[in-house]
Formats: C-alpha cells, structure tokens, sequence
C-alpha cells in the first residue's frame, strides 16, 4: 500500500504555482546538515488515506516558500498514537514524526510544534482540506513581523460540503465573535486549522489545552500578550477521509466557549460583579430613601431589600474574583497588567485588606448591636423596616470576603502580602 501512495505522490498535492515542482528533500530530509526555517507541523490520528496528498502539497509550499523568501523547510507529522501505519508512510515521503503520547489535538500540535525545528511554524490539517500553499502568506506576514498568522475561511472561500451549516454560520462567528470582544483580536475565523507563528511567539503562550479549543488558545494569549496577530485568506475543501472527521461540533464548541470564559475574569467574574453592584445598591439606596423619607418612593418592601443586599455580596465577591483571576493569569505570564491591576498594586495588600474587612466586620457587629437593642426596646416585637439588620448583615458578609480574598490573593502572588507589588515592575507591552 505504501508504494501504491509512492506514486501518487507527485500528482496527490495541490499546484502552488511555477514553483511547486521545485526539489525541496534537502530541507525536509531528517539528517539534513542545518536547522531548517521554517516547519509544517500537521497533527496525525490514523491518516494513511490523506498523509500522501497532505506531504506532497507541503512540500509544494515549502519549495514556494523557499523561491520567495529564501527560506528552508521541513515536514513533521505529530503523529497521536496511530495504528494503520501513518508513522513508516510518513518517513517513507520523507517527513519527520514526533510521537506525541498524550492525546488530542492540541496536545499533537503543542508536541509537534515543540519538536520542531524551525524559527517558523506553519500547522494546518493532515486530512487534506487545506491548501499549504495558503500558509506560504502566512509565513511572509512572519518574515514582515507578524507574531501569530491566521488563515481566515470567509475571505478564502468554503467549498460546498467542506464546513456544516451550524458551524459555518452559528458556531463559528458567535465563538469568534465572544473571543474578539472579551480579547480584543481583531479576527474574523479563530478556528482555522492553518496558520503560522512563530516559534519563540509559540513558547511565550506556553499553550496547554488538549483539545480542540487549542485553537482558541493560541488567539487568546497571543492577544493576552499583545502580540501582532495579522490574517489572511485561506480555503477549506472536504477532506479526503472516508471515516467520519474527529471534531465534535457540540461537544468541541462548550470546550472552546468553557475555555473563552475561563480566561476572562473580567467577563466572567467583572462584569456580572459590576451589574450586580449596581443593582443591589439601586434596591438598597431606594430602600434607604423610603426609611428616611416614608412615602417618598414607591414602596421597597422586605424581599427587595434582601434581594438588594445579596447582590451587593455577590457582586463583591464576584469583584474580588475577578481580581484573583487577573493576579494569577499575570503571574502565569500570558497577561499583561492592565490599568486597573496597577491601580490595584498602588494600594492591595493582604494587611490593607485585613483593615478593610475588619473595619466592616465592626461596623457590621455595631449596626446589629443596635438592632438588637432596638428590638429589646420595643419588647421583642417585628421591627418596622428589614433595611439596618439587611445593611449590618451585609457589611459583616463582606468584610469576612475582604479579609479572606486578601489571603488568597497572597496565595496566588506566590504567599506574598504585597501580592501586586512587581506588577508595577512589569513591562506592560506596546
């Protein structure tokens, strides 16, 4: 079977132009004499049907982009455990394989992409659906100083049958579309399987994800360390497999959206805080002004009052949340301090916060003393307004989340009080 694929070998890759017949062994072969520039990495789970397509239309925009850009290439195939062969068809065309144990599709790219050799790398599919010649762009956008370049389908062009409907049009632009706003990206297809980056681009992300919201990972931090991210047009075609493709479009989609969330603090923690905030204080102020003044707003009975506290607790809780979010990705590395961190460091300290919580923790425990007293006074009878025990519940509530935030934000900053302190010493990028 392997000499069958042999020779369709020469016919199987897409033509990249006058330049796609151009010899390009000697910077794909494994003992070549020097580090090559660029690599195609290609994530492999039994694709003995499409790797001689995939290698021969590789090596097709390798010796393009060699002709272009001077630049020497080799092939690796980050091979996820495959059993019907695709490792010795591989070598067999003269690519390299990465065996890369822990499986899916983020982690076959992450191996192969840190077994690669080159300063540039440039992964897409190893089914067939994209065009490498589409990645010759990609690299040039490199060369020019790009940090990270996608392919985007919808300036490309999607052939019929090659991407469904509900991931054309509802999966795909809402999940860019949330990446784009919580990050700020700029792109129009964060899912494409071609693109390029570059290899020190790719090490400063430090990705992780196993799965298919690698994808979105790599966008994310790229944006999160405000890299230069550029884009141009790429195709999908349908892909040459005759079994059904791994991606699980419900399945794969919660992942990418579970993972847009869980590197937001601010819109996951932030912004619900904020809204909540300022709805319980709406509740409670014209609770207040209703106590003050009787009459002089429509009625804020009992349950608004402790609807109104409530999420006043949740809000800050949610604030300080968002805040531990923020310290840790910081401390990660893949965020850059922001405006507000730095504000923060100005002022945040385990003490600080201490003093805060435990200044609400008395004012609290007096608030109730009076209440107390108050109701004693009135020989145990109902209290006319649910307003002072509400305030003085509240105030204990978050001055027990201030004091205990504080500490796990010392935790996070690596069980330093001054938790921010040389936030102000980082380099906050262009």
């Amino acid at each position: 079977m392997v000499s069958e694929q042999q020779a369709i070998l020469g016919q199987s890759g897409r033509d990249c132009g006058p330049d796609a017949g151009a010899a390009v062994d000697a910077a794909t072969r494994a003992d070549a004499p020097t580090a090559p520039d660029v690599s195609v990495i290609m994530p492999c789970l039994d694709e003995i049907d499409s790797l001689p397509h995939c290698i021969a239309n590789a090596r097709a925009a390798l010796a393009q982009i060699e002709a272009r850009y001077g630049l020497t290439g080799e092939i690796v195939i980050a091979d996820n455990g495959s059993t019907d062969g695709s490792q010795a068809l591989a070598k067999s065309l003269g690519a390299r394989v990465a065996p890369v144990a822990r499986r899916g599709y983020g982690a076959a790219l992450i191996g192969g992409c840190t077994a690669a050799a080159g300063r540039y790398l440039l992964m897409g599919d190893a089914d067939g659906s994209y065009d490498f010649c589409d990645g010759v762009a990609m690299i040039g956008r490199l060369v020019d100083g790009a940090d990270l370049c996608m392919g985007s389908r919808f300036l490309g062009g999607i052939a019929d049958g090659a991407m469904p409907w509900k991931n054309r049009y509802i999966g795909n632009p809402a999940l860019t579309g949330m990446l784009n706003l919580f990050f700020g990206s700029g792109i129009d297809d964060a899912h494409c399987g071609i693109r390029a980056i570059r290899k020190q681009a790719f090490l400063d992300c430090n990705l992780t994800s196993s799965g298919m919201e690698f994808a979105s990972e790599m966008v994310i931090k790229a944006s999160l360390r405000d890299m230069r991210i550029d884009q141009v047009p790429a195709t999908l075609s349908p892909d040459l497999r005759d079994r059904a493709p791994h991606l699980r479009p419900w399945r794969d989609g919660w992942r990418h959206l579970r993972y847009l969330l869980m590197l937001s603090p601010t819109w996951v923690f932030g912004v619900p805080a904020v809204l909540a905030i300022l709805l319980g204080a709406t509740l409670l102020t014209g609770a207040l002004i209703e106590f003050l003044y009787p009459n002089s707003l429509p009625q804020i009975g009992a349950y608004w009052t402790l609807l109104g506290s409530t999420l006043v607790a949740l809000g800050h809780l949610g604030l300080l949340m968002a805040l531990a979010g923020h310290l840790y990705s910081i401390r990660a590395g893949y965020r850059q301090p922001s405006r507000i961190t730095r504000i923060a460091a100005r002022f945040a300290s385990l003490e600080t916060m201490l003093i805060a919580g435990l200044a609400l923790l008395a004012l609290g425990a007096g608030i109730l003393v009076a209440v107390a007293y108050g109701w004693a006074n009135r020989h145990f009878q109902p209290a006319p307004s649910l307003l002072p025990p509400a305030i003085g519940t509240l105030a204990i509530t978050l001055g027990m989340q201030n004091a205990l935030g504080g500490f796990l934000m010392a935790i996070i900053g690596g069980h330093e009080a001054r938790f921010f302190d040389d936030i102000q010493t980082i380099d906050p990028g262009p």
